[in-house]
């Protein structure tokens, strides 16, 4: 029977966190696995280089919001700088959310009703978002969050929040990046949340609930949801955005297992 292996990453920034970041990433790249980045700024962008990483995501903004005139104006001068450091870097997708996050991942204005003004702003700071990714050449995906544990008050955090938006985009260079422990916290039904976005999927995280560590920790049989990808054509990146509950290079093996056919 044929192995189906999906393009595997880790983020970089949650395991072995008493090493430093170059090392993580080089420890990845021994390991045949593509390298998510949370924010650049804490890095030593030539470290980085030199560590033989392909870089699969890292956020593409630092500070700025969809859903009103200054915040997006931020936004999109944010992602513009960002979009140059990704492309030295040679990253594949430049990640957004509904609105900046700050300490602890809660929203630097947190938002609790999204209104149908907000819906239409968010729409149109998206497709400028698009128009910044066609003159830079880069990709931005849009996260969706979870609510009741992680990131409250964050607006479009729902995964068919981020699905609407991405869908009426409907740009090559603005995709999902469909992250299915915060939606298993906040919607469940994951296998059919898949089928609906796969269209526009740019890349799919992963993490066990709850814990937020590797496959196998928890309530999700991603071993199924690996066949349900698999079955329905998904041929894009997954990676693991997650803690390592024991050793780190376990929970990579675990992973790496989960998403191997």
């Amino acid at each position: 029977m044929m192995t189906h292996r999906f393009t595997l990453a880790a983020c970089a920034e949650m395991l072995w966190p008493d090493k430093p970041i170059e090392w993580r990433c080089a420890r990845l790249a021994e390991r045949g696995l593509q390298v998510g980045l949370w924010d650049w700024p804490a890095h030593d962008l030539q470290k980085l280089q030199a560590s033989g990483a392909e870089f699969s995501i890292m956020n593409g903004y630092l500070q700025g919001r969809l859903a009103d005139d200054d915040g997006a104006d931020l936004l999109l001068a944010s992602a513009r700088e960002t979009a140059q450091v990704g492309k030295q870097l040679g990253v594949a997708r430049l990640n957004l959310h509904g609105t900046g996050l700050g300490d602890g991942g809660l929203p630097v204005l947190p938002s609790e009703v999204t209104t149908g003004a907000m819906w239409l702003k968010a729409r149109d700071t998206l497709c400028r978002i698009a128009d910044l990714a066609d003159q830079e050449e880069v990709v931005f995906t849009l996260e969706n969050l979870n609510l009741p544990v992680d990131h409250p008050g964050v607006p479009f955090a729902r995964a068919e929040e981020t699905l609407a938006l991405v869908r009426a985009v409907d740009h090559p260079r603005v995709r999902l990046n469909l992250d299915l422990y915060h939606a298993q916290i906040g919607e469940g039904n994951l296998i059919e949340l898949c089928q609906a976005c796969q269209p526009w999927i740019g890349e799919i995280q992963v993490a066990d609930v709850p814990g937020r560590c590797e496959p196998g920790t928890g309530e999700i049989n991603y071993p199924a949801v690996a066949r349900a990808l698999r079955d329905m054509g998904y041929d894009g990146p997954v990676a693991m955005e997650a803690f390592a509950k024991g050793d780190a290079d376990l929970a990579l093996d675990a992973f790496v297992a989960a998403f191997t056919l």
